[in-house]
């Protein structure tokens, strides 16, 4: 496995945004259009995306490619089909490329299913979040536990080489019984993957204005149990190989292992980021910036930084150590192993080095190590 995420640095990949949703989730803080309360130009954003693909240096071929959101699955088939057109068109695509969606579950019918796979699409990620109405509805879900269920087997019916389950844990009110029936439920649909997050409290989203007000927040400890309970559940069917992902063998997600091993990717759309040739770049949040920039033949950036080799790596270092096979050492994991905390935490069996690479060994402490490798300072004789 070691080899596999280490040879991810040398895919390329490509993620495009999608940023409109029905309604805006109250946690969310992403570069969403809530299509309650705000125009929703699909086809017009569409047409931007293209032309903004056709902006960039030509590049490829993709070994990935990431629909994100915001909620992909409002687009209809022949949208996404034509996204995928000319990113294939502009880059190419290797034979066994990984063609990745975010939908929804009350998006996923048979039909349009089955359109997806037709339009190339292989791996999808279904945002299932909860498979408990009561928390679903405090999450601001649209979708019921039954639309859920249904909508993995339309995925598995259609074909689709990966179907992903993406959960939320850790929502106030959600009991430990209601939150090992959700893990039960999802550990028996079979699929390929899972992603499962603890809730977080974004500054200036829905969730934070009423924690604000008075609204229970979530609680870490509670997160840490329901945390090992699902990694617990999943262990005998998938394996942990990034701190909040697990999958069957060979079905790790393509597009995530390229960004974790500080691969190279592109991004379209709006907010979108991306990186290339040491670049960082990220894209203008709001639509009507983004539109009007593309439609007069301007690139939509709003930044640019490249990154100097110190920051780039405690970059390494933090993305490697969220995945379980962890990290190859080099100068900023010596440096940490010899720093004072990185001692204290090797002594503790947080972390530790085997042969050439670091590991964090209670992933549950992964943050902490993180918080500590980004505060690392520079040795007095590194660059």
């Amino acid at each position: 496995m070691s080899n596999q995420v280490d040879n991810a640095a040398r895919e390329r990949a490509a993620y495009v945004h999608i940023p409109f949703c029905h309604r805006r989730c109250p946690y969310c803080d992403f570069a969403v259009v809530d299509m309650a309360k705000e125009s929703s130009p699909i086809e017009r954003y569409i047409d931007a995306v293209i032309a903004e693909i056709g902006m960039e240096d030509l590049w490829g071929p993709l070994h990935a490619v990431n629909l994100g959101g915001g909620t992909p699955s409002v687009l209809d088939a022949v949208q996404i089909r034509s996204v995928l057109s000319a990113l294939e068109s502009r880059f190419g695509l290797v034979q066994d490329a990984e063609v990745s969606i975010e939908a929804n579950p009350e998006d996923m019918d048979k039909r349009y299913t089955t359109q997806l796979r037709e339009a190339g699409v292989n791996r999808v990620s279904i945002g299932v979040q909860s498979f408990d109405v009561v928390i679903l509805e405090a999450l601001g879900r649209r979708h019921n536990p039954d639309q859920a269920v249904q909508a993995v087997a339309n995925a598995q019916a259609a074909g689709m080489t990966t179907v992903n389950l993406d959960m939320i844990f850790g929502t106030p009110g959600e009991s430990l019984e209601s939150w090992v029936k959700s893990v039960a439920v999802a550990r028996d649909l079979g699929t390929e993957h899972l992603s499962a997050y603890a809730l977080t409290v974004e500054l200036g989203t829905e969730l934070s204005r009423a924690v604000s007000d008075g609204a229970a927040a979530p609680d870490g400890d509670d997160q840490a149990d329901k945390y090992e309970i699902l990694a617990e559940a999943m262990a005998p069917a998938m394996v942990r190989y990034e701190v909040s992902n697990w999958a069957t063998p060979g079905h790790e997600c393509r597009y995530n292992l390229t960004t974790w091993a500080q691969g190279e990717y592109l991004a379209f759309g709006l907010g979108a980021h991306g990186h290339r040739d040491g670049v960082r770049r990220r894209n203008a949040r709001r639509l009507d910036v983004y539109l009007d920039q593309v439609e007069q033949g301007i690139r939509p950036e709003i930044g640019a930084e490249q990154i100097d080799k110190w920051a780039r790596e405690k970059e390494r270092l933090f993305l490697g150590l969220r995945r379980r096979v962890g990290v190859i050492a080099g100068e900023g994991g010596e440096a940490f192993l010899a720093s004072e905390i990185g001692q204290r935490f090797v002594t503790a069996g947080v972390v530790a080095k085997i042969e050439d690479r670091i590991v964090v060994a209670k992933p549950l402490l992964t943050d902490a190590v993180l918080r500590e490798v980004l505060a690392l300072e520079r040795p007095q004789t590194g660059a």
